[in-house]
């Protein structure tokens, strides 16, 4: 097959170098990649949301099946937009429609469809200008700590937790009256804080048939212990040792099974990978909020322990045919570390040297790149979050031992990586 791949991170060479390995590629191209996915495939110069020459370069190349990686495109409707072109017919699209999209695009919207569907999740209430002084009384009488959402997609950066009604109401006029996040903020959710452990759960999905792909946990905070301000992700380690198949099922049954049948019931069209965030509090399983989209770095722990071909996995998803296949998944255990510019989540430099990457084992670790590209025959920093060492090992323990040891050979000026990914399991 003839494949584009839209992205550019951490989560696009993880999946080029899975596709790559497929006797069932043809070609694949990727825009507009990373000087990782250069190794894979052919990037291209587009944009993920310049739609137009995305369309162009899906006629010229003669692609037949385009998979889009990150939220962005999928949330503006690039998925529509492909399939509505008839000289477009004949390819196969991985990731949602516009609609289906807003499982992440609006967490109002993802919200309303967990009430809906009875799956478990946070009480919540969603306010506007409209009902702005609603939601000061409200927040005034909530129960702490409180946690308020910009309704739209805002980097990640969106979630705010308060512990006192006046931090609250601070946080609620910065978002609505002052625009602190823009149009994502014009409607804020507002939502009753979960206690318990997170992690990740991701599904393949035909619209009718669904498969669960291997889990995983990542640690969002910049600093060691899970201290300091949010980030993309430092780090990811898959399995996650608590969840036994007691939890697994019961996070199939009450979230995965009614949100499958839930997107059947509303007619939303859906044929992509869906992230479950989740809440675990005492074995028991609620919602946190849905991505339209595989996770990063999450996907550099999951898809290399994936051990069917992606490509036929991802042709059975566009023909409606997951029902025949059967995941298989390999029993090591993987860890990966990410390294990030100096500065990063705040202010960064970017065109930084990167040496050493030829100095990784191949043989039990995978230097994904995430914010890099090629610059005068060299490979520099081009974002925060730089690139991840993902490393397979027999426990937690031993993958984050390999992880941080290969970490030391890969270096740019101002490299912050955590040294405690999967700390708690060790």
């Amino acid at each position: 097959m003839r494949i584009l791949l839209i992205g550019s991170g951490g989560r696009e060479h993880a999946l080029a170098w899975k596709i790559a390995q497929s006797p069932h590629c043809e070609k694949l191209l990727i825009t507009p990649g990373n000087a990782g996915t250069a190794t894979c495939g052919t990037n291209l110069p587009y944009h993920v949301t310049d739609f137009e020459n995305i369309r162009q370069a899906c006629i010229d190349h003669k692609i037949e099946l385009v998979i889009v990686g990150p939220e962005e495109p999928l949330v503006k409707g690039i998925t529509d937009y492909l399939i509505s072109d008839k000289a477009l017919a004949h390819i196969d699209i991985i990731g949602p429609d516009k609609m289906g999209a807003q499982l992440e695009g609006s967490k109002a919207f993802a919200k309303a469809f967990m009430m809906r569907h009875q799956i478990p999740t946070a009480a919540y209430k969603e306010f506007t200008l409209q009902n702005y002084q609603e939601g000061i009384t409200y927040l005034q009488q909530h129960s702490l700590p409180i946690v308020l959402k910009a309704d739209g997609l805002a980097a990640g950066k969106g979630v705010v937790i308060c512990h006192s009604p006046f931090e609250a109401v601070a946080e609620y006029e910065l978002m609505i009256q002052r625009a602190k996040y823009g149009e994502a903020g014009k409607k804020v959710v507002v939502e009753e804080f979960m206690n318990g452990i997170e992690m990740s759960v991701f599904v393949l999905t035909d619209g009718k048939h669904y498969v669960i792909l291997p889990e995983a946990k990542d640690y969002k905070r910049i600093d060691e212990g899970d201290k300091g301000p949010n980030t993309g992700g430092m780090g990811a380690v898959s399995p996650v040792p608590f969840a036994d198949k007691s939890l697994m099922k019961k996070i199939e049954e009450r979230i995965i099974k009614p949100t499958v049948e839930g997107l059947v019931k509303d007619g939303l069209e859906y044929r992509g990978f869906i992230f479950f965030g989740l809440m675990i509090e005492n074995g028991e399983p609620r919602m946190i909020e849905y991505n339209c989209r595989m996770g990063d770095p999450e996907t550099e722990v999951v898809i290399p322990r994936l051990q069917n071909d992606l490509v036929l996995l991802l042709k059975a998803t566009a023909a409606q045919q997951l029902n025949t296949v059967n995941i298989e998944t390999d029993t090591r255990t993987v860890c990966t570390t990410v390294a990030v510019s100096g500065g990063y989540p705040g202010d960064y430099e970017k065109g930084k040297e990167i040496t050493g990457i030829d100095k990784v084992n191949p043989e039990d670790s995978i230097l994904f790149h995430m914010g890099t590209k090629v610059k005068d025959c060299k490979t520099v920093t081009n974002g925060g979050r730089v690139f991840c060492i993902s490393a397979y090992g027999r426990s937690v323990f031993d993958a984050a031992e390999i992880s941080r040891m290969e970490m030391l050979k890969v270096n740019f000026e101002g490299k912050k990586y955590r040294m405690d990914i999967g700390y708690e399991f060790e």
